[in-house]
């Protein structure tokens, strides 16, 4: 791991007060989905596309059973009842082929590796029933997972760096975590010069922050991490 000193995270401060809108930073909707489920689907479709493939993904699935993508008030988890559950995913499609599934409930044949990969339907699936071994339904229930959860899901194939578990636990609520992509070390690289492992980004996020916290910017790494995205997306 990359030792990263005061005056790299000083660099990075700098910047990124004079570039992003950090003051009173509001997160994208995706970080209010409606259900445990659909954060899931975003988590496992995200990985090396372009975001709006993601959107459009969820928007399909949504649209066919009929529930709402986002909840209404961002200030507190959804009632049980007005979720769909993962008990709910999987009595409706733990038994669909996973071709079925791909083409025509998410309409996105993308797979998990260009080479050896699973369609990524089918790694939502495996994801899901992971949770339901675990009894987890809903957002309420996170709190109960087990210490032996991420490591079956990294098992998953294409799981195994767990950027989509750590990004699932991001849309799920966990405000300490990022998920440590291109975009991000993109972002750090493009200021400090030097080559960043996407294994430094929680690190540097994190140290980030707590500097920001210094200067009167109460931001989260999570928030930290969705408005460093929104920035490198919109550089032309």
């Amino acid at each position: 791991m990359l030792k990263i000193d005061e005056l790299a995270i000083s660099k990075i401060v700098d910047f990124t007060k004079q570039n992003i809108k950090i003051e009173n930073y509001k997160l994208d909707p995706e970080f209010y989905y409606q259900s445990l489920p659909l954060c899931v689907i975003d988590s496992v479709y995200s990985i090396g596309v372009k975001y709006e493939i993601v959107r459009k993904t969820v928007k399909n699935f949504c649209e066919y059973n009929n529930i709402s993508v986002f909840r209404q008030n961002i200030d507190s988890i959804p009632e049980q009842n007005s979720q769909f559950s993962v008990t709910d995913f999987i009595n409706t499609f733990g038994k669909t082929d996973f071709e079925e599934l791909a083409n025509s409930i998410f309409k996105n044949r993308q797979r998990t590796s260009s080479k050896s990969g699973i369609l990524k339907a089918e790694a939502v699936v495996l994801f899901l029933n992971e949770l339901s071994n675990e009894g987890i339904n809903y957002f309420q229930d996170l709190e109960n997972i087990s210490t032996s959860f991420e490591t079956k899901i990294k098992q998953i194939r294409g799981q195994k760096s767990g950027i989509s578990l750590q990004y699932f636990y991001m849309l799920a609520g966990n405000d300490r975590l990022i998920k440590p992509d291109r975009m991000v070390v993109r972002y750090i690289e493009s200021i400090l010069k030097v080559p960043i492992s996407i294994k430094d980004c929680q690190n540097i996020l994190e140290q980030t922050s707590l500097k920001l916290e210094e200067y009167g910017f109460y931001i989260s790494p999570r928030k930290l991490d969705n408005a460093i995205w929104n920035y490198q997306r919109d550089i032309k």
